[in-house]
């Protein structure tokens, strides 16, 4: 003899039990719950969750089940089927690019921190949870994305003056240097700075994405007041070195885009500590946590740090990420962890914006 049949708000009121630990709601008050099916003793569903790259998507599949399981009475098989839909964390964009939801610039005070490497391990971090990404280069005098993502499809002018992004590793990509010879420099001023930077952002074929990762040159000038004139941008990534020296240059930048109105999403340590390959002995060559110190003091985010790692240097020279050539290595899994902090940081602005029009209106 078979039991009362479950409903969908007998498995609706269970699974409120389950918490959004950024979000700090339920997932039904939130609304990720989709596409419920229940047929006899098994209930299906998906969680829609604010981005692909979200590090705790695991284990609110596991909580969905339990709670589910725990109880409805009846339920013998809960099957949950994650998903996700990436919000925007900005003002909707009326120009060229509002197919883009998300701009996420990436700064450094001075060259040589690894700005450069933390963008593209991003950008491809982010492709390879699921989510839409494109990659823009905007170091427009020293470009290295085209080394550091060698492209299968590389990118191209057409014929009606706008721009096909190259691909690489899933992330559609467009750079000064797919335009010009590799050992040709450009020797131009800033107005022309100005006006490649815009056709590079306006100009691309970059399609439907959830993130457009922008690599900044170092410090601050032109380029950074380009972007954020020229687009709304969700927030910026800050990359340092740990020692003072590179700290205090690197603020100067954090500054400077708080100053113009961009969120700082958060801070990456890199070249954090050396992990010697064969005793595993851990060297701080040069100094150890002061991005960390640095962000906690400002009330910013620290979204991890990254070990100097010789795979880092090695794959970039191939042109492939280490966060996907080595995604269990010590640096891939930094790079992993910073990632689905960083898409945590954008999904609650969005979801700040969202509540913040609800009760505008």
């Amino acid at each position: 003899m078979t039991g009362p049949a479950i409903t969908e708000a007998q498995v609706l009121d269970a699974l409120r039990s389950v918490m959004d630990p950024d979000l700090h709601r339920d997932i039904v008050s939130l609304g990720f719950i989709r596409n419920m099916k229940i047929e006899g003793s098994v209930v299906a569903f998906d969680v829609n969750l604010t981005t692909p790259a979200c590090p705790v998507k695991d284990r609110l599949r596991d909580q969905s089940r339990q709670a589910v399981l725990t109880n409805v009475p009846g339920a013998t098989d809960v099957r949950v089927n994650m998903t996700a839909e990436v919000r925007r964390a900005q003002a909707p964009d009326t120009s060229a690019l509002k197919t883009v939801r998300n701009i996420i610039a990436v700064g450094s005070g001075k060259g040589g921190v690894g700005k450069s490497t933390v963008a593209a391990n991003i950008a491809a971090s982010l492709a390879s949870s699921g989510a839409r990404v494109g990659l823009l280069d905007a170091d427009i005098y020293g470009p290295s994305i085209p080394i550091m993502m060698q492209t299968g499809t590389p990118a191209e002018p057409l014929a009606d003056n706008t721009i096909q992004p190259g691909i690489a590793h899933g992330v559609r990509l467009m750079s000064m240097g797919y335009l010009t010879p590799g050992d040709q420099p450009l020797i131009w001023r800033g107005p022309m700075a100005h006006k490649a930077l815009q056709q590079c952002l306006l100009g691309v074929n970059w399609g439907e994405l959830d993130y457009l990762v922008v690599d900044l040159p170092p410090g601050t000038g032109d380029v950074h007041l380009t972007l954020v004139q020229t687009v709304p941008v969700a927030g910026a990534v800050i990359v340092s070195t740990p020692q003072d020296v590179g700290l205090q240059i690197a603020m100067k930048t954090l500054r400077m885009l708080q100053q113009t109105k961009v969120p700082i999403l958060g801070i990456v340590e890199n070249m954090s500590y050396y992990l010697c390959p064969h005793c595993g002995e851990r060297d701080e060559l040069f100094g150890h946590g002061g991005a960390k110190a640095a962000a906690e003091s400002m009330k910013i985010p620290f979204l991890g740090e990254i070990p100097l790692d010789i795979a880092i240097r090695r794959y970039s020279d191939r042109g492939t990420p280490v966060s996907i050539a080595e995604p269990e290595s010590p640096s891939g899994l930094a790079f992993r962890e910073i990632t689905g902090k960083l898409a945590q940081q954008v999904s609650m602005r969005a979801f700040k914006n969202i509540a913040l029009s609800i009760v505008e209106e």
